[in-house]
């Protein structure tokens, strides 16, 4: 169950990775637990399973990848993607010249580049609507996953290590617990403790023209996922 507070002018929320909800891909080949998701403004998911993901600004999940193949389409998407556990995958990029179907089999355009990712925390950015062909390195891995609609929302990323003082301005900020744990000060309040899995979301509730930066302090030996994330057309008729 997920915990909230305010700080400052910002909202937290705990987001226990024991909580997460485990939803199985159609093909088998996996699960994801989705951790956030933003949508569109004025786009309203229907709730069915699958049918609201067109309408997200921005998404984030851990993956369970349990076998080889092709990564499903998400046109006007940049994606990254972390290494959590395993002994990796490698994503094979080709070229968007064909019309392979969202979750079909690449195009079999020419090859791009190759993404390899073999040590914890190796990241790959690489945009939705490409064919990517994913193989195992040797068994199952889990992976985090950011889904960014280009159109609709902005996001950093950096991977935080040891100790870290930031001042972010942003909608939103996530920090998710990669390795150990990290105790999380906001705007110079009680720390939260993060375990591995876990992830707090910083929600500025200030107005933009009115100061809505956040002073976020960690401590710990652990590795934090940062993503400071922007919804661009929140205004929009």
């Amino acid at each position: 169950m997920s915990q909230a507070h305010e700080t400052g002018t910002a909202q937290l929320t705990l987001l226990r990775g024991a909580d997460l909800v485990a939803s199985p891909w159609k093909n088998g080949g996996g699960v994801t637990r989705e951790i956030a998701v933003a949508y569109v403004p004025k786009a309203v998911p229907n709730g069915v399973s699958g049918a609201a993901l067109d309408a997200f600004a921005w998404r984030v999940s851990v993956a369970d990848v349990a076998q080889a193949g092709p990564f499903s389409r998400f046109e006007g998407v940049a994606r990254t993607l972390v290494l959590l556990e395993g002994a990796g995958m490698v994503l094979d990029e080709m070229a968007a010249d064909g019309g392979a179907p969202s979750g079909g089999a690449p195009s079999g355009g020419a090859l791009v580049r190759t993404h390899t990712l073999t040590r914890a925390l190796d990241v790959a950015r690489f945009d939705g609507e490409a064919p990517i062909d994913a193989r195992l390195v040797d068994g199952p891995t889990r992976d985090f996953n950011l889904m960014v609609r280009r159109d609709a929302a902005r996001a950093s990323f950096e991977v935080w290590r040891d100790n870290v003082a930031r001042r972010i301005e942003a909608d939103t900020v996530l920090l998710y617990c990669a390795q150990g744990a990290v105790n999380v000060g906001v705007n110079g309040g009680e720390p939260t403790r993060l375990a591995a899995g876990d992830t707090l979301r910083i929600d500025t509730t200030a107005a933009a023209d009115s100061g809505r930066a956040v002073r976020i302090e960690t401590q710990g030996e652990g590795a934090l996922l940062a993503i400071a994330l922007d919804i661009v057309n929140a205004h929009a008729d």
